[in-house]
Formats: structure tokens, sequence, C-alpha cells
């Protein structure tokens, strides 16, 4: 079941939004508003979601503020990497967290964390028992990412690729479970309280693997995603209609971003779209479809609305 949708990811990272293009991130704003309002036309009670901000920024969080975004959201996520990527320490989450309460009355949900096992598999297995530690029961969600490490052969979503050195690299460490199925020694130690991030590529062959360890590992909260880029591929509802059908029996944040580059400013899945009423359109058509039809019968009977 959708519990969540989780609009864009990583809105104030060059990797997933070119601000160059939107310096003053007003075009994701409205665009966000638009998707906002549109999924509330047909399913009111929906949770929904800010993208995952990274870096955890409370400016980046008034700036969103000042555009009236928040008033139309029900929680607003991070994401946080400090073993491998970000410049403060793991001890430090509690702080990062009390940094986004003090500008924003949503809870703060965290949509990403976890630790690459690129240097040493026990850094994941410390990384992992220390964030249960700080951050369970200190926020309503919590979502480790991933189950599943990338495969040697695919590319990670970043700016600069290889040219990023190590940094990049890490990206293909972070599942508690290696390219070649075997699990890592972290995997013991996950706490089913959490939930899971994992990204699955289009027509991914690791969803029916990855599927079967969730259900192993007790994992009732999942996170993953839609790209709005890759539901404009020829054969776009046939694997989507069987990838949301799979992953019905978990309580799923569904995240959508990423611009069709026919759609964008320029053509690139990072740019703001050239109609920001497209991205509002690609989420309601996304609800229609894939909330379950007794769950909107429920909401419209009840008369919830926010």
């Amino acid at each position: 079941m959708i519990e969540a949708i989780k609009l864009w990811n990583e809105p104030n990272n060059l990797s997933h939004w070119d601000f160059t293009l939107d310096p003053d991130w007003k075009h994701f704003s409205d665009m966000t508003s638009y998707a906002a309002q549109a999924i509330r036309s047909v399913v009111p009670s929906l949770t929904l979601v800010l993208g995952g901000i990274s870096p955890i920024d409370p400016n980046f969080v008034n700036l969103l503020k000042s555009y009236g975004l928040f008033d139309l959201l029900d929680a607003v996520a991070v994401h946080g990497f400090p073993l491998d990527w970000n410049h403060w320490q793991i001890d430090e989450w509690p702080d990062k967290i009390e940094e986004i309460r003090e500008v924003c009355d949503l809870p703060v949900w965290v949509t990403e964390v976890g630790a690459s096992s690129f240097g040493a598999e026990d850094v994941q297995v410390f990384g992992l028992y220390r964030t249960a530690q700080l951050l369970l029961g200190k926020v309503e969600r919590i979502y480790w990412y991933s189950l599943l490490d990338l495969p040697p052969a695919w590319e990670a979503t970043t700016r600069h690729k290889e040219s990023e050195g190590s940094s990049y690299y890490r990206h293909f460490y972070m599942g508690l479970i290696r390219a070649d199925g075997t699990p890592k020694p972290a995997l013991k130690h996950f706490d089913p309280r959490m939930g899971i991030c994992q990204w699955f590529h289009f027509q991914d062959h690791r969803l029916t693997f990855a599927l079967e360890w969730l259900r192993k590992m007790g994992v009732r909260k999942l996170r993953t995603g839609i790209s709005w880029a890759d539901w404009h591929r020829p054969d776009a509802l046939e694997w989507f209609d069987r990838f949301m059908a799979e992953v019905e029996e978990f309580d799923t944040t569904l995240t959508l971003c990423f611009t069709p580059p026919s759609r964008g400013v320029v053509s690139s899945i990072t740019s703001p779209p050239v109609e920001l009423t497209e991205f509002a359109e690609f989420a309601a058509d996304i609800v229609r479809r894939y909330v379950r039809d007794k769950q909107h019968k429920n909401v419209i009977k009840s008369g919830q609305s926010r």
C-alpha cells in the first residue's frame, strides 16, 4: 500500500535538481506545490513529504517556507551519510534533526541514512548499529539506504561520475547485500523497526530477489520511487504495473522525481521542466493508478480532507 508520496529527491543537491537553472528554487517550489494540490484533489488524506534534503540545511527549509510550500505538506525528509560524504560526525544526528525542527513545525523523516562498506565492512556494521541507537524512537520514519549494492556495470546518479574519485565509488557499496547476492556482516544487525530505501531501475532484474530478502528481514516500511523520466519510456506501464503490484504488501513511501529530458529546460533528468504543471499531472496519474481503490473509496466516504 502506498502510505506516502515523496515529492522529488534531494532538491538542494545538484545531482538531482539543477539549481543553476533555478537559483532561488522558485520553480521547484511552484512545481512541488502544483503536484501537492493535484494529489490532494485525488486522495486528500495521502501523506505528502518534501523530498529528502541533502545537505541538511535549515536555510533551504526557510526559503521553501517563504514560498508557502510547507502549508501543503505533511512532513519534511532529510538524508545523511556522515561516514561517507557529509562534513559532520555520526553522533551529530540528533543535532541535525533539531536544526530542522527549530525552523519547521512538520514532522522530520530520515528517508535515507546509510554507511558504505567501501573501505571496510566493519565500518558499515558500526554505522548501522550507531544510527539505530541515535534515531530509533526519535523520528517517525527511518529508511536505511540500501538493501542491495549497485552492480559494478551500472552508473550511480551523481553529477561528475568517476571524476569524484572514491566519493563516487562509495555509492556502489551502500547495500546490506553484495552485488553477487551474498549478505554482508551488517545484515544480521539490521533492526526491522527501520524501513529500507531501495531504488529499482527500469525493468530491474533484482526486484524479486530484493523483495524476498525484505520479507526474510521482517521489513514492513519500504521507500522506493517512480522516475518521471522512465514513465515516458516504451512499455513503461507494463513495467510499473508489475512493479507496483509486487510491492503492494509493503507500507510504501513512493518518491516521484527526475524530469524527462524531452520536458526539461535542458535535456537532463535534473532540469526544471518547461511546464511546471506537467509534474503535477504525472503525480496525479500515479496516485489514480496505484493508490488502492479501497483506500481511495474509504477516503472519499469518510470525507477526510486537509
